[in-house]
């Protein structure tokens, strides 16, 4: 997803999502994608290296991973170290924005798993119609 050019954004104007321009929506389609969420939701419980985060999210492919790691990091959510040891390991541990990002998404995962048989019943009900 392409971001506005911070060159042609105007610090000026009030950040609208809804607005077609805006720089937050970008953002925001990073945050609550299928992968966003789960791995700042995932990183929420502490640091992960590449492949135990890979583990964590179940079904992410290596490249949609990296891909979404990238996006979080270019929209400061995450931070990514380099750890000087032979071979060199990477580490992902959340910033304190993206630790807030994460907050807000872990309530909802927990409404949604609280209600999950009320949300399956209702998808049986519409299949149903």
């Amino acid at each position: 997803m392409s971001t506005p050019d911070p060159e042609t954004v105007d610090p000026t104007l009030e950040a609208d999502v809804f607005a077609r321009n805006c720089a937050s929506r970008p953002v925001l389609q990073n945050v609550a994608s299928r992968w966003g969420a789960l791995a700042l939701a995932a990183l929420r419980d502490g640091p992960y290296r590449f492949s135990a985060l890979r583990r964590r999210v179940d079904g992410i492919s290596e490249r949609m991973l990296s891909q979404t790691l990238q996006n979080l990091e270019r929209d400061g959510m995450i931070h990514r170290e380099v750890q000087q040891s032979i071979p060199p390991h990477v580490e992902y541990t959340l910033t304190p924005l993206g630790e807030r990002v994460a907050d807000q998404l872990i309530g909802l995962i927990g409404i949604l798993e609280a209600n999950i048989d009320a949300i399956v019943s209702a998808q049986h009900d519409y299949h149903r119609a």
